[in-house]
């Protein structure tokens, strides 16, 4: 365990005016307050909180957080409390103790809804001090590199959790060193064979070729030399997670695989950079497509250099990174840089973010999150994203992460721009929609009046935000429709285990299910986001296992009937079971079964006598009710065929099938689909909606094809 002496000279390095009395007296309390408590290898407690505390040195931080990572674990695990820490080393400190306990205790990787309320926590725990969640990754470090001694669920839970969230997060904060060693210390938990074949490739490849890294980094600097540009080179071959990742997401041999190596020039100032560049690019090809300016467009947390790849000594590809030593420090430290001191004091570093407006651009889409499901998907994808930079008309940036659309790109500039986007041009050309931006591009976006986001565009965009304003504007647009084909899902459910409906179970069905209101409740019911299963089982789990009811006599679907009746569905609105329906009577045709809501009854109003009650059979109906679709689907090979294979696979039938329309970019065409009940039929639409080959879909109702 290092010293409180040695602690102390570490700080000094860096912090010549350091207060080594609040640092000695934190470690003498932590220790104190530890006395007696050992970790899973043996090893006394307070050994940790010590290396927490040293690796925050290496980061440079301030005293307060040296203090609060000796501190840390003193108001969970011991019998220390907030006002004592408070009173013996002052609020700030007792705060930042706090909001690392808090962090502590939060279980991020339980279930998907507890998850994500934690990781609301953990964003406000941020935004109040971004020191805690340094800290906190610090303690997580250490843990993942003392891993061994906890039992072997414990370690793969751990580095789950490390690899699913610590990880990312130190990427996002710009602590790439932090993510690399976090991701490899998870990696040897998971994948220990994954990772051992990768170590024993790269032992068999430097027996076969060298010390290939030595040898180019000092082709560099004898090249730098000739050019008479001062700058220190660093070379290494990358971590075997970061080349494992490479193999899986380029679906490559280890052989086959050519950027294995990094390499990196440090300069003294901004225009060596360019100078660095042009030397290696005229020694060196330079690889297509694999070149970034960070420096003329710098990411969110600050982090600044060129990157470029060359092919190298021996053809192999290697990447170069090219940044100011001050630049360099914001790339070690990320948005800790913030916070780095140098000769006792604040080191005013150019390029360090403001955490505070870091923070705010992390959290900010976050604010109008709907569901737990939804947050933590946008959460996810803030993190592990990497990023592009395009222009808008006039110059200015916008960044969005990699694999970016025009899209995402029309909301990230204002959710009304994306909502009325109908098309982009990308570097003056038009472009589909669902065109992946690339750095540099300049991006227009052409808008009109009255255009709606589609439910296709879901599948389109990449970004939290551009998702979450789309299922935002899809959920106000139609969650008219949804209410009501909820309300018809609910009461079939509820009638199937004997039960009724009303207002005041669907209420207490949405407390339940954590849902605001029954409205909310139905309009998730009839988007499909919740199973009328679920509403029921909420209520009565008792009943939810209920076995289906018998198959219906096809001859006497309806109740209502006078004996000898005849009775046929209406061709107009085509009522299927599940739908509230009346019937009307037509001399020498029966009784023709309309939809309650179908236009055509408007002229049956002054006409009582004609109307009869009727009501569909209790139990499963075959599927035998034909219901028409109006679809527009794109004009591509194999699209048709494929949409006849997702109704096929929802058990339905297509009895008949003729185009409408024919252009060169779309067919629109009214298929007829054999139904059992209004649960079938808001299946398959759901199945067809949910298809990005699916323009537009509605059910067809012909009022010129009345009785």
């Amino acid at each position: 365990m290092i010293d409180v002496e040695d602690l102390i000279a570490l700080v000094r390095n860096y912090n010549p005016h350091t207060d080594a009395d609040l640092i000695r007296r934190a470690y003498a309390y932590g220790q104190e307050m530890h006395e007696g408590q050992f970790r899973q290898s043996g090893e006394p407690y307070f050994t940790h909180p010590v290396a927490v505390a040293a690796i925050l040195t290496e980061q440079r931080l301030d005293d307060a957080s040296i203090a609060t990572a000796l501190l840390h674990d003193t108001i969970e695990d011991t019998k220390s409390t907030y006002s004592e820490v408070a009173r013996l080393f002052g609020e700030q400190i007792a705060e930042l103790v706090d909001g690392v306990t808090k962090l502590t205790n939060l279980q991020l990787s339980s279930s998907e809804a507890k998850q994500a309320e934690n990781f609301r926590k953990l964003l406000i725990a941020m935004s109040r001090d971004l020191r805690v969640i340094l800290v906190k990754l610090a303690d997580r470090l250490h843990n993942m590199r003392t891993i061994k001694s906890m039992r072997p669920e414990k370690q793969a839970q751990k580095a789950r959790e490390t690899m699913d969230i610590f990880a990312p997060l130190a990427g996002r904060m710009g602590m790439q060193w932090m993510r690399e060693e976090l991701e490899d210390l998870s990696f040897r938990v998971l994948n220990p064979e994954g990772r051992s074949s990768i170590i024993r490739r790269f032992i068999t490849l430097q027996k076969e070729t060298g010390d290939v890294v030595h040898k180019i980094t000092a082709d560099i600097r004898l090249e730098l030399d000739k050019a008479g540009i001062e700058a220190d080179v660093y070379g290494r071959a990358k971590k075997p997670y970061s080349i494992w990742r490479k193999m899986q997401e380029k679906d490559l041999a280890f052989s086959r695989l050519s950027d294995i190596y990094g390499f990196r020039v440090i300069t003294h100032n901004e225009a060596d950079c360019y100078r660095v560049l042009g030397v290696i690019h005229q020694r060196w090809r330079a690889v297509p497509g694999r070149f970034k300016d960070y420096i003329s467009q710098p990411k969110s947390n600050g982090y600044r250099s060129i990157h470029t790849t060359v092919s190298g000594r021996d053809g192999k590809r290697v990447e170069v990174q090219i940044r100011t030593r001050q630049m360099h420090e914001v790339a070690e430290a990320g948005v800790a840089a913030h916070w780095s001191y140098r000769d006792g004091v604040r080191a005013q570093n150019p390029f360090a973010v403001d955490p505070a407006r870091w923070i705010t651009t992390m959290t900010e889409r976050f604010d109008n999150g709907e569901d737990h499901s939804e947050f933590l998907e946008n959460v996810k994808l803030e993190m592990y994203t990497d990023q592009v930079f395009c222009f808008t008309p006039k110059g200015d940036v916008v960044q969005l992460p990699k694999g970016a659309t025009p899209l995402d790109y029309a909301y990230a500039i204002h959710t009304r721009i994306g909502n009325s986007c109908v098309s982009a041009k990308v570097d003056g050309i038009r472009v589909p929609l669902w065109t992946r931006l690339k750095n540099g591009q300049s991006v227009e976006i052409i808008t009109a009046e009255g255009q709606r986001p589609q439910a296709t565009w879901i599948d389109i965009v990449v970004t939290g935000r551009a998702k979450s304003a789309i299922r935002r504007s899809l959920r106000e647009e139609d969650k008219g429709r949804f209410v009501k084909l909820g309300q018809e899902l609910a009461r079939v459910a509820f009638e199937h285990v004997g039960k009724k409906a009303t207002d005041k179970a669907l209420r207490t069905a949405a407390k339940t299910l954590g849902l605001p209101d029954s409205t909310e409740l139905l309009a998730r019911l009839g988007s499909a986001e919740l199973s009328a299963g679920k509403v029921v089982e909420a209520l009565y789990p008792e009943l939810a296992s209920i076995a289906p009811a018998e198959e219906v006599d096809a001859r006497r679907p309806v109740v209502g009937l006078s004996p000898g009746q005849t009775y046929r569905r209406a061709n107009c609105c085509q009522p299927v079971p599940g739908e509230r329906i009346v019937g009307i009577t037509y001399r020498g045709q029966g009784v023709i079964v309309h939809a309650i809501d179908c236009p055509a009854l408007a002229e049956f109003e002054e006409q009582p006598s004609r109307w009869v009650d009727l009501h569909w059979t209790a139990g499963r109906h075959p599927a035998v009710h034909t219901v028409s679709f109006n679809v527009t689907i794109s004009n591509d090979a194999g699209v048709l065929g494929h949409i006849c294979t997702l109704i096929g696979e929802q058990k339905a039938n297509i009895s008949d099938l003729h185009f409408v329309d024919r252009k060169p970019d779309f067919y629109r065409l009214i298929i007829e689909v054999d139904l059992r009940d209004v649960e079938h039929l808001h299946n398959v639409m759901t199945a067809l909606e949910a298809e990005s080959d699916v323009a537009q879909l509605e059910r067809y109702r012909d009022l010129s094809r009345k009785p």
